[in-house]
C-alpha cells in the first residue's frame, strides 16, 4: 500500500508541474505585451512567488545568463523552467505554451493588420498598455538595483549602474557583450572577497 501510495503521488505531482508550466507559460504568452522584455517580470511572477521554481537569487542569475546567449530571451527562459521541472519534455511543453498564443494571434489577425494599423482603437490601446509595462520594468529593475546594492556596496554599486548606462546607451555595445563582461568582473569580485575573509579567519 505504501509504495502504491508513493507511486499515486509521483504521477500527481508530474501532472501538477505539467500543468502549471503549461498554465504559467501560456498566461505569459497571452498577457506578455511589448516583446520578450516586457514578459520578464510576469515570468518572475510566476516562477518566483506563484509557484516558487525558483529562489529571486536564481532567477537573477539566469536572467542573467539568458540574456547573454542568442535568441529571444522569454523563450529561452521558459525552455530553462521547463527543463529545470521535467527536462526535456517540460522544456518543449513550456516553449509550446508560452509560443502558442502568439502564433495563434497571428494567424488569425494577419488578414486584419492593414485596417488594424489604422485603428484609433488600437492605438488608444497601445498608449494605454504602454505606460504599465514600463512601471513594471521599471520595479524589477529597481529589486535588482537593491541586489547590487547588498552585494557591491553603495558606491560600486552606482558605479556599475552608470557604466552600463554608458556602455549601453552612448557607446551603444551589444547588451549580450556588457553582461558577460559583468558576469566576469562578478566572478573575480567574488573570489577577491572570498579569499580576503579566508586571509582575515587565518
Amino acid at each position: 500500500m505504501g509504495s502504491k501510495h508513493k507511486g499515486r503521488s509521483h504521477v500527481i505531482s508530474i501532472h501538477k508541474d505539467y500543468v502549471q508550466l503549461a498554465i504559467a507559460m501560456f498566461r505569459t504568452g497571452i498577457v506578455g505585451y511589448g516583446g520578450g522584455p516586457s514578459v520578464i517580470p510576469l515570468i518572475r511572477h510566476d516562477a518566483v512567488t506563484r509557484y516558487t521554481w525558483l529562489s529571486d537569487d536564481e532567477f537573477g542569475e539566469t536572467l542573467a545568463i539568458a540574456n547573454a546567449l542568442p535568441g529571444p530571451i522569454a523563450t529561452k527562459m521558459a525552455a530553462y523552467l521547463g527543463y529545470k521541472l521535467r527536462g526535456v519534455r517540460g522544456a518543449i511543453l513550456s516553449v509550446l505554451a508560452h509560443i502558442l498564443p502568439s502564433c495563434l494571434a497571428m494567424i488569425i489577425l494577419l488578414s486584419a493588420v492593414n485596417y488594424l494599423s489604422g485603428s484609433k482603437i488600437v492605438a488608444g490601446m497601445i498608449a494605454g498598455v504602454s505606460p504599465v509595462i514600463a512601471v513594471m520594468l521599471g520595479i524589477m529593475a529597481y529589486e535588482f538595483a537593491q541586489k547590487a546594492y547588498k552585494g557591491l556596496g553603495k558606491y560600486l554599486s552606482a558605479v556599475f549602474i552608470l557604466l552600463a548606462l554608458l556602455l549601453l546607451q552612448i557607446i551603444h555595445i551589444h547588451p549580450a557583450l556588457v553582461i558577460v563582461l559583468f558576469l566576469g568582473y562578478g566572478a573575480v569580485h567574488y573570489r577577491i572577497i572570498a579569499k580576503q575573509q579566508q586571509g582575515g579567519s587565518n
